[in-house]
């Protein structure tokens, strides 16, 4: 048989990748509305969730990734268009 076998992925695991999706929408949030207060809590789930590691692995960094131009991004466009940054 080539297939592997079926795991049973850990709960820290599954939480791991949750982390790591709400990190993603936390960013993105913080595009648009307050950049210095979302996106830094943003990146520390996304840490959290890289340091869980397990299947979410993958999703983790992208979201470590996506947080640090989330970051960027939002404090560009708040400086440009005269928001609040927190």
């Amino acid at each position: 048989m080539s297939s592997t076998p079926y795991e049973r992925t850990s709960t820290a695991e599954t939480i791991g990748g949750f982390l790591a999706a709400a990190s993603i929408f936390v960013s993105a949030t913080g595009i648009a509305y307050r950049p210095l207060r979302l996106i830094p809590f943003a990146i520390v789930l996304a840490l959290i969730a890289t340091g869980i590691g397990g299947r979410a692995t993958r999703l983790a960094t992208w979201a470590v990734g996506f947080g640090a131009f989330a970051f960027a991004a939002g404090m560009a466009a708040a400086v440009i268009t005269s928001n609040p940054l927190w």
